[in-house]
């Protein structure tokens, strides 16, 4: 009934195996890949010819976690899995990226790939095991793929690279000063297609180096998907692109001319008008049929490639005329927003971040419900790209994969400088509004977080900056790196490499190839001219940072206090009754962790100060020989019970209230009066023993007798 086909290999410490053929038969591919006990289904399916008048390639790739994976039911009201979350959104990403350029190029038909997590053995992380299942699915449905490609996730400790470290050995990485990267790299046989990283200040040499390992170790993969191929790999798609030369040559003829002119404009709208115009022009000049062949978008846009690439590489100018090497002007402000927290707008070009920073308590952290455990996320970074920030109307919604992907590069970039939670318990917010865009948004909201963070007070460890690199690699070998691309350079060139990071180092690298990939030599290029690009811009942002880091007076102060884990029961009272009260007589907000820190917040120093107070009367032990002001409470025949600790009581016994005999402690004393008290300790039953004669009642002083006074009584 089936016809399975299995191949395994060992790979790092894990096994990893590749099957199909028994499930999901109906597919053109279906792979399940499992490290370890961690398994992920991929399945492709294509449509077998493309739709009328389509001028894209439309790849959909989506990957699904299931709860029962990790033997769990989802949260929630409905106990179902819902619209993807942000993981799934940029693990959906992380497979896409290296996958489309290596369809054929002219392939138009609809392709779907599905990643499903099956298991997971809360080790190792499925978003590797889904790349290769997915990059195995691709290679043996037929679809016209130039795959497979491999992938490796690496790790940086200790000076040395770690191949696919477990889940657990990244989890929080930030507050592990032996870890320093985790990074996931896709690749060919022959080249590096992707790379996605959250670094901790690595030279460039080290990230290069931990680049050049991931390639290495994942050539087995490579072979092992193969190899699965030579066993069960469907006959190929009969597909032959259409020949498009006659129609570029036609387009080239009516309109190459005015398309360099266009490309000779260096502001961006007047340079899109004229592109326009001269798209207009080809059109009008063509016959009926050209216009209705499908390959004109194509060609036109490849008219455009051919006109900025070829002044690039032979002539070394750029479309706004700057060096190959040189970044656009900078401006930088801070404290534009007088009641947020933190703010800054920072300027390169044409591209422009309104950033802001908001300081919460830990109410406001936000709680995760992950295959591999619930945790809390103390430091949020959201990106917003609205249509009028390339002068568009568009449809406005939630966020999509663009928008989550460049928030979760800019939050990668700068949490590595983030200072210790103890040291800073604030809940961190930074929302950045592209207010302006002509290439790299994302950088923009890396350096103006960076410059909202400080603004708002928080200690980073340094400032952090990022510039995106372009790449141009003609046929015949030629190349050229550019630094800080523009829209147009990114739409049309061969690489978008993105660097953030401090003077020190490497915080985040991401990198996406559109052609069959890029050698150690390119990525040494690009990596060295990044340096000197952040280093520039590092130098323009220092120069807003003059009346940085003036704590806002709108921010809540947090005070933190640590108390023993058996405390936290009296804390918090019966049906949380004591905290309540703590919290509305204080007026602060109060949050209590399971390792006994408790996070005072307020903007008015006194509540914190109270709150403090009664949490300390609470959880804190008094001192035997220490001397307290107390409250009688009750009065009996044979003393007075004083609450002198918090809501500890003790007794005075009759004969410690004056030094004289008293017939009823009444005598001197009533219910509601404040006296002083010492403590002299405990009796045989833990009863508390107070003395109210040897304090002085007016001044809370203890009363010492003078040398000799005894003897002469």
């Amino acid at each position: 009934m089936f016809n399975e086909v299995k191949k395994s290999i060992q790979w790092g410490n894990e096994t990893l195996t590749l099957e199909t053929g028994k499930v999901a038969r109906q597919a053109d591919g279906s792979v399940i890949a499992t490290l370890g006990e961690t398994s992920v289904m991929a399945n492709v399916t294509f449509a077998k010819s493309p739709k009328p008048g389509q001028d894209f390639f439309p790849l959909t790739v989506h990957y699904q976690e299931k709860y029962y994976a990790a033997g769990k039911i989802p949260g929630g009201y409905f106990k179902r899995e819902a619209r993807p979350t942000e993981r799934e959104t940029l693990i959906s990403r992380l497979i896409d990226r290296p996958c489309r350029p290596l369809f054929v190029e002219g392939f138009k038909n609809e392709v779907l790939v599905m990643a499903t997590v099956l298991s997971h053995d809360l080790v190792n992380d499925p978003d590797i095991v889904a790349m290769i299942a997915a990059s195995a699915a691709l290679t043996i449905s037929g679809v016209p793929f130039m795959g497979p490609i491999g992938a490796a996730r690496v790790g940086y400790s200790n000076g040395a690279y770690t191949l696919n470290p477990a889940i657990d050995d990244l989890q929080d990485i930030r507050a592990k000063s032996e870890q320093r990267l985790d990074l996931v790299v896709a690749g060919t046989k022959d080249a590096v297609m992707m790379v996605e990283s959250e670094a901790y200040e690595l030279s460039e040499d080290e990230m290069l180096g931990a680049v050049v390992f991931a390639h290495e170790q994942m050539q087995p993969v490579i072979d092992l998907i193969v190899d699965l191929a030579e066993a069960a790999a469907k006959e190929p798609f009969a597909f032959q692109p259409a020949d498009t030369s006659a129609l570029f040559e036609a387009v080239k003829a009516i309109g190459g001319d005015d398309m360099r002119a266009a490309f000779a404009i260096r502001g961006k709208q007047e340079r899109v008008a004229a592109i326009d115009a001269a798209v207009a022009k080809i059109k009008a000049g063509l016959s009926e049929e050209q216009l209705a062949d499908a390959g004109l978008g194509a060609v036109i846009k490849q008219l455009e490639s051919d006109v900025l690439r070829s002044d690039i590489v032979k002539n070394g100018r750029r479309i706004d005329g700057r060096r190959l090497d040189e970044v656009r002007d900078i401006t930088c402000e801070t404290g534009l927003l007088p009641r947020a927290h933190g703010s800054a707008l920072f300027t390169r070009g044409e591209t422009q971040g309104l950033v802001v920073t908001t300081l919460g308590t830990g109410d406001d952290e936000q709680f995760i419900d992950a295959l591999h455990g619930n945790y809390k996320q103390n430091f949020l970074l959201h990106y917003n790209f609205p249509p009028y920030s390339v002068g568009e109307v568009g449809r406005v919604g939630s966020p999509g994969r663009r928008e989550i992907g460049h928030g979760k590069l800019a939050w990668r970039a700068l949490q590595a400088v983030l200072p210790a939670n103890t040291d800073f318990p604030y809940t961190i917010r930074v929302v950045s509004e592209i207010t302006e865009s002509n290439g790299s948004s994302s950088m923009a909201s890396v350096c103006g977080g960076s410059l909202s963070m400080l603004d708002a007070g928080v200690p980073l460890k340094a400032p952090v900056a990022g510039v995106a690199m372009g790449l141009v690699l003609e046929k015949d070998g030629s190349w050229a790196v550019l630094t800080d691309i523009l829209g147009d350079e990114d739409h049309l060139g061969d690489m978008d490499f993105k660097v953030a990071g401090t003077e020190a180092g490497i915080t985040s690298l991401q990198m996406d190839i559109k052609v069959a990939g890029i050698t150690p030599e390119i990525m040494r290029k690009a990596l060295a001219q990044a340096r000197t690009g952040r280093l520039h811009i590092l130098g323009e942002m220092a120069k807003s940072l003059t009346t940085a880091n003036a704590f806002s007076a709108h921010a809540p102060r947090i005070e933190t206090m640590q108390i023993p884990t058996d405390k936290i029961r009296e804390v918090i009272g019966s049906g949380g009754k004591v905290i309540r009260e703590i919290v509305e007589v204080s007026g602060a907000k109060v949050d209590i962790n399971d390792d006994g820190t408790i996070k005072i917040a307020s903007s008015n120093g006194e509540a914190i100060k109270k709150a403090y107070d009664m949490i300390w009367s609470i959880v804190a032990e008094p001192e035997i020989n220490g001397i307290y002001k107390g409250t009688v409470v009750k009065l009996v025949d044979f003393g007075a019970f004083v609450n002198f600790f918090g809501k500890r009581d003790g007794l005075v016994h009759v004969s410690q209230i004056e030094n004289r005999r008293l017939n009823h402690p009444s005598d001197v004393l009533k219910e509601g009066q404040e006296v002083w008290v010492k403590l002299l300790g405990f009796d045989d039953r833990g009863k508390v023993r107070l003395s109210m004669k040897i304090v002085d009642q007016e001044t809370g002083q203890e009363i010492v007798k003078e040398e000799g006074a005894e003897a002469s009584e």
